[in-house]
């Protein structure tokens, strides 16, 4: 049976992707403004589709540009932040040239960096302050990877030269993958969701799937700010890590 539900699942969201893709396309080649709520209501059904049960505490920062910055646990987050508001992502470069998802990345009007070249730091943080003025939400992953969900890795400060005039708002979020077909979930199976290290995309998504419904706590902590960018990571770090904490306790 699990086999079997995979399977469904996963044709219907190809189906239904690859219909709704050109419409995408047309909003964000055109400049239409469903661009911006589009992939929201998109990812709303994905999450339907897949079977993940979202728990929002707190409130996220709203008629204003704000940038997010959250603890990643792999693709799903991508799901998870879309579905729960509208939103565009900051990215690896290499995220682009992947088949399929780098397409769906570029319909969110997602800013792609190259984090290896510091020579590109400023461009894509002036890239990231001009959206933020245009009042899109953007969020970032300042650990710069995934882990296995049981824990926040520390926050790297390269791109948040953007928040350091203190004219951006700058929201910590945390995520905990806390529940499995409703039951509370151990450390050990977290990674049955959590994509990480050298894990191949596909196979992980078809394993997760037939994993079963997942539960996730995503909560939205009060705005913080730094008078620069390193102490504004350490911040916004151990926000998200104490509320990581609090989730995966089953804490309220």
């Amino acid at each position: 049976m699990p086999t079997v539900r995979a399977a469904v699942i996963l044709a219907v969201f190809l189906a239904v992707t690859l219909i709704l893709i050109p419409v995408q396309w047309l909003g964000v080649t055109l400049g239409l403004p469903y661009r911006r709520g589009f992939p929201h209501v998109y990812h709303r059904f994905v999450a339907w589709l897949f079977g993940i049960h979202i728990h929002v505490i707190g409130a996220p920062v709203k008629n204003r540009g704000t940038l997010l910055l959250a603890n990643h646990t792999g693709w799903m987050d991508i799901v998870i932040f879309s579905a729960v508001m509208p939103l565009c992502f900051i990215a690896k470069s290499e995220v682009a040239r992947w088949p399929f998802f780098g397409t769906l990345a570029r319909l969110q009007r997602t800013i792609f960096v190259a984090r290896a070249r510091r020579s590109e730091t400023g461009a894509a943080r002036d890239v990231i302050q001009d959206r933020l003025r245009q009042g899109d939400t953007l969020v970032l992953f300042p650990e710069g990877t995934s882990s296995d969900g049981n824990e926040v890795l520390p926050f790297k400060s390269a791109l948040l030269g953007a928040a350091e005039l203190g004219v951006v708002t700058v929201q910590p979020v945390s995520t905990a993958y806390t529940g499995i077909h409703g039951i509370p979930m151990g450390r050990e199976n977290r990674p049955l969701f959590a994509w990480y290290g050298d894990m191949e995309l596909v196979p992980h998504l078809w394993e997760a799937l037939k994993a079963g419904p997942l539960d996730v706590v995503v909560e939205f902590h009060p705005p913080v700010t730094a008078t620069d960018r390193k102490e504004l990571a350490r911040r916004a770090e151990a926000v998200v890590r104490q509320g990581q904490i609090r989730a995966l306790a089953g804490m309220p």
